[in-house]
């Protein structure tokens, strides 16, 4: 039997961000994906949103992505579009990519980690006791580790087997969305009729003033609601589609030669708990939803950061499994607004007449400075909010991208954050920290920050005398010289300090 410190089913992009976040910290990991070859046939995710773009800053692996796809402003809600140039991010921008480009980069990081990938087979079976998971591949294989992420999609295996509900809303909608060859032209761009949105486009484009414009020649991708609800289940035809195309176009454009065929619902579900156990759930094995508004990619890769360092501390001995805990209660309500949203969304876009003057109500609120901003925050995860307590208004929000100047020159806050590792940011009097018992875990640093501080939506706030920022860039603590609380904090999210000796107590924790 082959053992490994953690395991993850599933090797899309929350599986592969995830085993380079607990690989980046020394911890064993390998990937079961059920796929031979790495290359995806066809592409359903399109993009990257702004926080995901920092999340990957935060590695030094952003500019992998942003030199391959096309910066845009492509954040929206309900068919509005959404500006979000003027929030305060280095990066206030979408990026438009396919899914396969995405997932082959984050492969290409995956390889330089060595991380160890079992391909061609899935985990068909587990058992879990105290100390870890015992798993049957379907090919055969016997493997063992000390915990196991379901990273399985949204029919995942894993969270059946391990009994976790999985409730919420049925499907109302089924569209199809696929690769082909048409004999005819589509007429190229989004479309409204009596049935719902249909779309057709090139797989190559570029994006000239925020307008996409496409190739002239290659595959169309098509996207095509169905007359009648037809469920996920099942792999859908070339005939079907033909027949969907006909009745929302009136022609299928000579439709032949698909490279893929898919469909998708408006569904939403989440799992009741994140975790059971040695085993936890991330990505669509956690959450469900519409596609509208391109959330489900980035919401799985955002939960493989909040993961990775929490798990690694468990594995490592460093901090309790219960900061495990942490994980569910963090990313559970972020996944619940994004199906809460998707349900407005794909209600705001129903064909009838109606919701399209609810629709355009809605759309002339989104055009105010205040709801824009907002809500485009909201739609590209900038405004994700951990409640970590009260406090200074950055507690629990991600860190801002500051230039800071400290002795040895200038730094960015995303750069200190490549290596994964947490950092105490004092911005005071240079030496005012000692944090000793912490110091192989978390990196001290001195600087000196004279611009504004500014959160999305939340705008300008008063500047802090020192921060301590997680691996994931969400700040765990805010205060000044006097240190209150800092102690608390560091042990909370960073475990036991080295010297920890019984009996003898400091500030509450013992020292």
């Amino acid at each position: 039997m082959t053992e490994h410190a953690v395991i993850i089913a599933g090797g899309g992009p929350t599986g592969l961000m995830l085993a380079c976040e607990l690989t980046l910290t020394g911890i064993d990991v390998a990937i079961v994906e059920k796929r031979v070859s790495p290359a995806i046939v066809g592409s359903r995710a399109g993009g990257l949103h702004s926080r995901t773009i920092e999340v990957l800053d935060q590695r030094g692996i952003a500019d992998r992505f942003l030199s391959e796809g096309q910066v845009a402003q492509v954040t929206g809600f309900a068919a509005t579009k959404l500006d979000i140039s003027d929030l305060p991010t280095r990066h206030p921008y979408g990026l438009g990519l396919w899914q396969n480009h995405i997932e082959r980069i984050l492969a290409s990081r995956v390889d330089e980690l060595d991380v160890t990938i079992y391909r061609g087979s899935a985990v068909s079976d587990f058992e879990q006791d105290d100390i870890g998971v015992d798993m049957k591949l379907s090919n055969g294989q016997s493997l063992r580790a000390e915990y196991l992420v379901g990273c399985d999609g949204g029919r995942s295996f894993v969270r059946k087997k391990v009994g976790i509900e999985f409730s919420g809303w049925e499907s109302t909608t089924s569209s199809l969305i696929a690769e082909v060859e048409m004999t005819e032209q589509p007429p190229m761009g989004t479309n409204h009729t009596p049935l719902g949105i249909h779309s057709f486009g090139r797989l190559e484009y570029e994006i000239r003033d925020g307008e996409v414009v496409y190739k002239d020649e290659g595959p169309v991708r098509v996207l095509v609601p169905e007359q009648h609800v037809r469920g996920a289940a099942g792999e859908p035809t070339l005939r079907e589609l033909s027949a969907a195309l006909i009745a929302a176009c009136g022609t299928d454009y000579g439709v032949h030669s698909p490279t893929w065929i898919s469909r998708f619902t408006d569904m939403a579900r989440q799992a009741a708990s994140y975790r059971k156990g040695r085993v936890l759930l991330a990505g669509d094995a956690a959450h469900v939803h519409s596609p509208v508004g391109g959330q489900g990619l980035n919401t799985g890769v955002q939960d493989a950061v909040n993961l990775g360092w929490k798990l690694a501390q468990v594995v490592r001995g460093t901090s309790p499994d219960t900061l495990l805990d942490t994980y569910h209660s963090e990313r559970h309500p972020v996944a619940a607004r994004v199906l809460r949203n998707t349900l407005a969304q794909v209600a705001l876009l129903r064909p009838d007449d109606r919701t399209k003057a609810a629709r355009s109500v809605v759309a002339e609120l989104l055009q105010m400075d205040e709801p824009r901003k907002r809500f485009g925050a909201m739609m590209s995860g900038l405004d994700i909010h951990y409640d970590l307590g009260e406090g200074h208004p950055l507690l629990g929000r991600r860190m801002p991208d500051l230039n800071l100047v400290t002795a040895s020159g200038q730094v960015r806050v995303y750069t200190l954050l490549h290596s994964a590792r947490p950092i105490l940011l004092n911005l005071g009097k240079p030496g005012a920290f000692d944090i000793k018992p912490w110091i192989d875990r978390v990196q001290l640093v001195d600087a000196q920050y004279a611009g504004a501080w500014e959160l999305p939506v939340f705008g300008k706030v008063t500047a802090p005398g020192a921060v301590l920022v997680r691996p994931d860039g969400y700040v765990a603590w805010v205060g000044d010289s006097t240190r209150r609380g800092l102690v608390d904090a560091l042990w909370t999210w960073f475990g036991a300090p080295a010297d920890y000796r019984p009996g003898a107590h400091n500030e509450g924790k013992p020292l």
